[in-house]
Order: C-alpha cells, then sequence, then structure tokens
C-alpha cells in the first residue's frame, strides 16, 4: 500500500433511494445493481484493492440488508468491508458522519465515495495532497463538456474550493464524489439532520476557512443514476478492467 493511503479508511455512501432507475432494479438498492457479472459496489470494492485501501465501511439505508448479506457471503478478497445501516435517512454527510463514528476506527484521513458512481482517480496522489498541512480536505472534480444534471465547482486562484454553482450550459468541472477528510474535521461537520455534503457541509467548511483543494483531473467516470447511464455500465467495466483487483 502507498504510504500515504497506509492510515485511510474508505466510506462508501450506499443509502439511497435511487428513485430514478428503481423500477429498473426491483428489490435491489441501486448500488448492487448487476453489472459485468458483478453488484456495481463489489466493482468499486475491486476498485479500492487496487489503489491500496484495505478498510472500507459501507454506510447503507434502502434495502441495507441486501448489502450486508451479499458481502457477508462473498467478501472482496484485499478489502475488509463493514456495513453500518442508517436508523432513517441521513443525507450523505449523516451518512458519512454515522459510519465513520460507528464503525470505532480513527484513521488519520477517511477516503469518502458514492456508491452509485465510479471515478478512477490515482487515490494516493490525492491522499498527498495532506502533505500540506495547511490542506484539510480534497475533492475530486472532473471537467465535462456539458454537466447537464450535475452542479459545477467553483475555484479559487490557489485551486481552493469556493462552492457549487447551479447547473448551466456548456463546459464546466463537476464534483466526481470523491473526497479526503482528515479526521480532525469531523468535529467541525454541521449539527444537524439530514446533513448534505454539498448543501451543508462544504459551504460550512467554506464559511469556517479550512482548505479544501480541489483536485481536476480528467480521469474515466460513470454515475449509473439514470436510465441512460445504468445502460452504459457494462462496457464502462469492460472497456476498464484494469482498474480493478483481480476477483
Amino acid at each position: 500500500m502507498d504510504a500515504s493511503l497506509s492510515n485511510t479508511v474508505a466510506v462508501v455512501l450506499a443509502g439511497g433511494f435511487g428513485t430514478r432507475i428503481r423500477h429498473l432494479l426491483p428489490g435491489i438498492p441501486k448500488p448492487m445493481a448487476p453489472v459485468a457479472g458483478h453488484p456495481f459496489l463489489a466493482w468499486l470494492a475491486r476498485y479500492l484493492v487496487r489503489q491500496g485501501v484495505t478498510q472500507a465501511v459501507f454506510s447503507t439505508g434502502y434495502l441495507a440488508e441486501a448489502i450486508s448479506g451479499h458481502f457477508a457471503s462473498n467478501p472482496v478478497r484485499g478489502i475488509h468491508i463493514q456495513c453500518i445501516a442508517e436508523p432513517e435517512p441521513l443525507g450523505t454527510g449523516g451518512g458519512f458522519l454515522r459510519a465513520a463514528r460507528a464503525s470505532g476506527q480513527h484513521p488519520e484521513a477517511w477516503l469518502v465515495l458514492n456508491g452509485d458512481s465510479l471515478a478512477f482517480a490515482n487515490l494516493a496522489s490525492l491522499a498527498s495532497r495532506l502533505s500540506n498541512p495547511s490542506v484539510n480536505g480534497v475533492l475530486l472534480a472532473r471537467p465535462v463538456p456539458a454537466p447537464r444534471r450535475y452542479g459545477t465547482v467553483s475555484t479559487g486562484s490557489k485551486g481552493e474550493l469556493l462552492g457549487f454553482a447551479e447547473k448551466r450550459p456548456g463546459p464546466g468541472t463537476i464534483n466526481a464524489g470523491t473526497y479526503l477528510f482528515r479526521h480532525t474535521l469531523l468535529s467541525r461537520f454541521p449539527n444537524k439532520s439530514p446533513l448534505s455534503m454539498e448543501n451543508d457541509v462544504f459551504p460550512e467548511f467554506i464559511a469556517q476557512r479550512e482548505l479544501i483543494e480541489v483536485c481536476s483531473a480528467e480521469v474515466p467516470f460513470l454515475d449509473i443514476g439514470t436510465p441512460e447511464s445504468l445502460a452504459q455500465a457494462e462496457a464502462f467495466i469492460r472497456q476498464n478492467l484494469a482498474e480493478f483487483s483481480a476477483p
């Protein structure tokens, strides 16, 4: 494992309802959508192994038992997965915070990923940004020709996060849903529920002048949250098999 990831635990946000594609996945939570012979979450876990991450916590919600049951019976070699269910919908920020605290772990940094998307970033390179003691978090962003259903990321002259802009025409840089937080940042999350990363957590950090560095990279990216993007998942996985550990 790369030294910069040696004390990092991943939290995968897998608690959403997946309303836009639920009709295509009856009785299956969105992150467990079958893709190329495995649940999407299993591919994400194998990506983490390939990157050198050995500890992960899955924050689950809707149909949580389908996720915990699968990984109890089908562990992914090279990574220990702990599933922690939300007692009620807590939002992306709240789900992460509960999972991190309930895990009993205290790493130097937390890697946060959405359970319904994959962005093939070099995680060790992202983590190396935390070698700067003034940086308390890192956000992965991706330039796209047309953000469409995504909001865009606003950055300052030094690459620091300034906020999120609404959807607008033309090219932009989107939030790729991959973050790194120093463990010390957990005590600075807003005290509210539900808690959104984009609408609550990052605005609070910006207001507190916490330095969140934006790393923009043109990496392969897929979000399976719509029928159209879910239909692209099989080809996306097969085209990027080098990004995953062996089964």
